[in-house]
C-alpha cells in the first residue's frame, strides 16, 4: 500500500479591472518527488505597488524567482532558510535596479505573500498588503497582517514592500495544516471592496468548483467598484501524508539486511577485503570495488535490527546526509548507479589514523599541530552548517588523519538536518537517548533541549583542550545522567592544572567554546580559532588578576621551596653564630 501524500487543488482568477494594464501577479507549483515530500507544493501572490515606476515588473520578479529559486534550494535546508535566502536577494535586485534604472525607492516595489505546504505543516513569508486568509471548518481568519499605514480616513501608504529598502523585514510564521483547509490569497483590488464576512459566505456556499469560486469572489469585489487589479489564489488541502512518513528515506527500508560478510566474498561487486569494526549497531568493511578498481568502504546494518524501522531510518538517513556534503573534510560517501541487494552504504576509504589514535601516539604535541587540526575540523563543520545540518557526535574518534595529513570527519549517524526534521523528527529522543557520546555532548542536549551551531563547538572545545592537556575540561567524566543540578556543579579546570606551558589566553578561548551555558559560548567557529592563534586582551587581563599559585603553580611552589632553603639556610648561619 502506498503511503499517503500530500494533494492539494488550486484555481486562480486575475483581472485587471478598471486599470489599463494588470500588475498583479500570482503562480503556484506542485512538484514531483523527492522535491514534493523535500520542499513542499508553493503558492505566492504579489501586487505591483501603485505609483511605482516598474511595479509590474517587480511583482512578475517575485513570483517566478521565487518559484525557481526555491526548489533550487539545498534538500537540506528549512523552508524559513531556503524562503529568507530567496526573499534577501530578490529585494537586493530589486532596490539596486529601482535606483539604477528609475533612481527612485519606488522605482521596482511590489507586495509577496507566500504559502508553502511541507508535509503537515504550512509556512507563510508576507510582505505588504497582499494577504492569505484560512477558511477552516466554516471560519475565515486572515494569517497575515498589513503593512500599511493610515495617515488619515482616506489617505495610507505601505510602509512595507519588496524592493522599497535595502534592508528586508518580511513576516514568517507556521502553523499545523488540516484536511480540508482552504487557503485563499488575494490582492488589495480584492480584499479592500469585499468584507470578510462576504468572502466566507462565497467560499461556504459557493460549492466545490475552486475556479468558479475564485471567479465568483473576483466578480464580486468588481462590482462593488473595485479601482485596482483584482487577483484570488484559492489552495485546498485535498490530503495529507501520514506524519513522519518521508519516503525519500524509506524508500530503501524494504530491501534485506546483508548477509554476514568475510573476505573474499563479493556483493554487488564490492570484493570484502577486511572487516575493520564492529558493533552492536553496525559493521565497517574495507572492500575493493572491482568495477571501479577501487578500495571502498562499506558500511552496513546489525541484522540485530532488522525488525527496527527506526533504525533503518537513521541508517538511511547516514547515507542521505552524507551524499549532500562535499568537502575534503569531511567523509565523502560515494554514489552509485548499481542496484542495491541489501541495506549498505559505500565511502571513500582513507589510509590513516584516527585523532584518538593521533592523541595517545602524540602525547606532547606543538600548538601549532593542533591549530592545524582544529582549523581543519573546524572547515568540516561548516560544511555541516552551511546545509544546515549539525553533526551532534563530534569526538576523537569520528575524525580521521590521512597519511597526507588531510583531517575528515567521518560519522554521519547523529546527524541532524533541518530540512528532513520538518517532515519527520528522526531527531526525537527519550530522556534516555541523547546522540552523541558521554563526555564530548553539549550539555544542552541532556536537559531536553534543541542544539545549535554552539553545540558542535562545545564538542571541538573539548577535543581541543583534551589534545593541548591531555584530560578533559572538567577534570572527570561527565555524569553518568548529566541533569541541570549536577551540570551547574562542574568546574572548568585550568589549563595550567594539567599543562603549564598553555598561555593563559588560549586557556580563555578553550574556556569559552566549552561553556556549560551555550550562551556563553563563542557566536562562531571563526571566533573561536581566531582566539586559539591570536591573544585576546580580555583573556590577558584576567591573567594579571591571578595569583602565581593559580597562575603557574609549579613556579610558586618552586620559589616557595627556594624561599624556605634559604630561610634555613640562614637560620642555621644566625644558630652558629
Amino acid at each position: 500500500m502506498t503511503a499517503a501524500k500530500l494533494q492539494v487543488s488550486i484555481a486562480a482568477c486575475s483581472d485587471q479591472g478598471v486599470k489599463p494594464d494588470n500588475e498583479d501577479f500570482f503562480g503556484s507549483l506542485i512538484p514531483e518527488e523527492p522535491q514534493l515530500t523535500l520542499k513542499g507544493i508553493t503558492a505566492a501572490i504579489a501586487d505591483g505597488m501603485s505609483g511605482s515606476d516598474a511595479g509590474k515588473q517587480a511583482s512578475d520578479c517575485c513570483i517566478t524567482s521565487f518559484l525557481a529559486d526555491y526548489y533550487s534550494t539545498p534538500d537540506s535546508w528549512s523552508v524559513k532558510k531556503s524562503g529568507q535566502q530567496i526573499l534577501s536577494a530578490t529585494n537586493s535586485w530589486l532596490y539596486s535596479q529601482g535606483q539604477l534604472r528609475y533612481e527612485s525607492a519606488k522605482g521596482m516595489v511590489s507586495t509577496f505573500s507566500v504559502l508553502i505546504l511541507k508535509s503537515t505543516t504550512a509556512y507563510v513569508f508576507h510582505i505588504g498588503d497582499s494577504r492569505i486568509y484560512r477558511f477552516r471548518k466554516g471560519n475565515l481568519e486572515q494569517i497575515t497582517r498589513d503593512h500599511r499605514v493610515w495617515v488619515d480616513k482616506e489617505k495610507n501608504y505601505l510602509n512595507r514592500a519588496m524592493g522599497i529598502e535595502p534592508h528586508l523585514e518580511v513576516d514568517f510564521h507556521t502553523f499545523p495544516v488540516e484536511q480540508n483547509d482552504l487557503y485563499i490569497l488575494t490582492t488589495d483590488g480584492v480584499h479592500d471592496f469585499i468584507d470578510d464576512k462576504t468572502i466566507r459566505e462565497i467560499v461556504a456556499h459557493g460549492g466545490e468548483d475552486l475556479q468558479q469560486l475564485a471567479e465568483a469572489i473576483v466578480a464580486r469585489a468588481g462590482s462593488n467598484a473595485s479601482d485596482d487589479n483584482l487577483t484570488c489564489q484559492l489552495v485546498r488541502v485535498n490530503r495529507l501524508p501520514l506524519a513522519r512518513e518521508d519516503e525519500i528515506l524509506r524508500r530503501h527500508a524494504n530491501l534485506p539486511f546483508p548477509p554476514p560478510l568475510s573476505p573474499g566474498m563479493i556483493l554487488d561487486g564490492y570484493r570484502i577485503e577486511e572487516e575493520l569494526h564492529a558493533s552492536k549497531r553496525t559493521q565497517i568493511y574495507r572492500a575493493y570495488d572491482t568495477r571501479t578498481n577501487t578500495r571502498v568502504i562499506l558500511k552496513t546494518p546489525s541484522i540485530l535490527y532488522d525488525d527496527d524501522t527506526h533504525y533503518i531510518e537513521h541508517f538511511l538517513h547516514e547515507e542521505w546526509a552524507g551524499k549532500r556534503i562535499q568537502h575534503k573534510n569531511v567523509l565523502k560517501v560515494l554514489g552509485t548507479d548499481r542496484e542495491k541487494s541489501c541495506i549498505y552504504y559505500v565511502t571513500e576509504y582513507i589510509e590513516g589514523q584516527t585523532l584518538r589514535e593521533w592523541m595517545d601516539s602524540t602525547p606532547k604535541p606543538y600548538i601549532r599541530e593542533i591549530r592545524k587540526i582544529v582549523e581543519q575540523i573546524a572547515k568540516g563543520l561548516r560544511a555541516f552548517h552551511r546545509m544546515e545540518m549539525l553533526h551532534q557526535d563530534l569526538k576523537p574518534e569520528n575524525i580521521m588523519i590521512d597519511s597526507a595529513g588531510v583531517v575528515k570527519i567521518i560519522d554521519f549517524g547523529s546527524v541532524k538536518i533541518a530540512g528532513i526534521a520538518e517532515i519527520t523528527p528522526l531527531d526525537h529522543q527519550s530522556e534516555d537517548q541523547v546522540v552523541g557520546t558521554l563526555n564530548y555532548t553539549a550539555p544542552e542536549y541532556h536537559l531536553g533541549q534543541r542544539g545549535t551551531v554552539k553545540s558542535d563547538l562545545f564538542s571541538l572545545g573539548v577535543i581541543t583542550y583534551e589534545m593541548i592537556n591531555g584530560a578533559l575540561p572538567f577534570g572527570q567524566d561527565m555524569p553518568e545522567k548529566p541533569n541541570r543540578l549536577n551540570l551547574s556543579s562542574l568546574e572548568y579546570v585550568p589549563s595550567f592544572h594539567n599543562n603549564p606551558m598553555v598561555p593563559i589566553w588560549i586557556d580563555g578561548a578553550l574556556r569559552k567554546a566549552t561553556a556549560i551555558n551555550p550562551q556563553l559560548r563563542y557566536d562562531a567557529l571563526s571566533e573561536f580559532l581566531y582566539d586559539l592563534s591570536t591573544p585576546n586582551p580580555q583573556f590577558l587581563g584576567s591573567e594579571e588578576q591571578l595569583p602565581l599559585a593559580q597562575r603557574n603553580p609549579l613556579a610558586f611552589w618552586k620559589g616557595l621551596t627556594a624561599l624556605s632553603i634559604l630561610a634555613n639556610l640562614i637560620l642555621l648561619y644566625l644558630l652558629s653564630r
